[in-house]
């Protein structure tokens, strides 16, 4: 009889995957923790979307809308979108695996850059496709270099932009670029998590794009700048044919019932919103020019985080930093699974935990 193995063994190429590892979330007993790991929004969820959510408690025995109709037209009208072309889930985490499920397969190839979100490759690999890494210039994506990578194996092209963690980003018109030379059978995925943070004129999130083209798709979500991480919401919004296939294989209730009440009071409550943005506009470059001071490189960001560099040149290094600025409760997040071991990325935080990182951020660097 053929020898079998003792125990189950998962498909070839699983067990080559790096588990995601979240940001850390802890201090040390006794310290306060401030968690500038994980680009939470410092001023919290609206407190229209926590009464939502409250609320629903209520009617916890039903199942939700599986369609998620309420959000998608609560989206729509916000963005000005056609409701049948937006798919909610689970995060865009859940958005992003679906689109690499439905579209990648074994001796498929997806692109993305070499400091791009790590859930691309995770998710390729999960599908039993191969992962293309493209180079960046300067932290930054560069279509050239993308486009380089296409070959007839290619199925998607990952772009964040902004991109986490180096907070950089692309203008409006090299996105076209890069779609226009795309075959038209590769799909570009338009990652738009940081998208509302962006106040420069030549960004946009991809949304015309989206709605001119067959083979672009744009993610976005609720747990950064809305403050819903907890429940896990995201959406996306592309063409009809796409559409077709996520609603095909995605879960039948895929989006719990607070998180979609939640979501719609948050779209709602624009002085929340407002609040959110004034407060990363106004700490973000302040945050960004006291650290630059302190002899820190920081690379420019149009998100709500700044990546710090601390090459063997300083004389200090990343490590160091992070358990020193750990040991009085500031948690920052480690990048090296990013291919940035000498950098962390720091969360705009409270005016409390932006100005105690300054000054942990000077001691250090005096030896204190």
């Amino acid at each position: 009889m053929q020898n079998l193995p003792d125990r189950p063994q998962p498909r070839p190429g699983i067990l080559a995957i790096d588990a995601y590892v979240p940001g850390k979330s802890a201090a040390p007993a006794g310290v306060k923790l401030h968690k500038l790991s994980s680009n939470e929004t410092p001023l919290g969820a609206s407190p229209a979307a926590i009464a939502a959510f409250k609320h629903s408690a209520d009617h916890l025995e039903l199942y939700p809308d599986g369609a998620a109709t309420a959000l998608r037209q609560a989206l729509a009208a916000r963005y000005g979108l056609d409701a049948g072309r937006i798919v909610c889930g689970s995060g865009s985490d859940e958005i992003l695996s679906l689109i690499t499920n439905a579209y990648i397969g074994p001796g498929d190839e997806g692109i993305f850059t070499a400091h791009g979100f790590l859930v691309y490759k995770i998710a390729i690999m999960a599908a039993g496709g191969t992962p293309i890494v493209a180079p960046e210039t300067n932290l930054t994506s560069n279509v050239d270099a993308i486009l380089a990578c296409v070959t007839p194996r290619t199925k998607i092209v990952y772009l964040a932009n902004p991109n986490n963690p180096t907070g950089t980003y692309i203008p409006y018109d090299e996105v076209k670029r890069l779609h226009a030379a795309l075959p038209r059978n590769v799909i570009l995925v338009l990652d738009a998590a940081y998208a509302e943070y962006v106040r420069r004129n030549d960004y946009a999130s991809g949304i015309e794009l989206v709605s001119t083209s067959e083979n672009v798709i744009m993610t976005r979500t609720f747990s950064k700048i809305y403050g819903l991480a907890l429940l896990r919401l995201g959406w996306c919004y592309g063409p009809a044919g796409i559409i077709d296939a996520l609603n095909r294989i995605r879960g039948p209730f895929n989006v719990n019932g607070p998180a979609i009440a939640a979501g719609i009071a948050a779209l709602q409550d624009e002085n929340h919103l407002a609040k959110t943005l004034a407060h990363n506009d106004h700490w973000l470059p302040w945050l960004e020019r006291e650290i630059s001071a302190l002899g820190i490189s920081v690379t420019p960001s149009v998100g709500n985080f700044l990546l710090m560099h601390f090459p063997k040149t300083l004389g200090k290094t990343a490590r160091e930093a992070d358990l020193f600025l750990s040991s009085r409760g500031l948690v920052l997040r480690a990048v090296g699974a990013y291919g940035l071991p000498d950098a962390l990325r720091l969360t705009i935080g409270s005016e409390e935990a932006n100005l105690l990182v300054v000054n942990a951020l000077r001691d250090f660097m005096a030896g204190a």
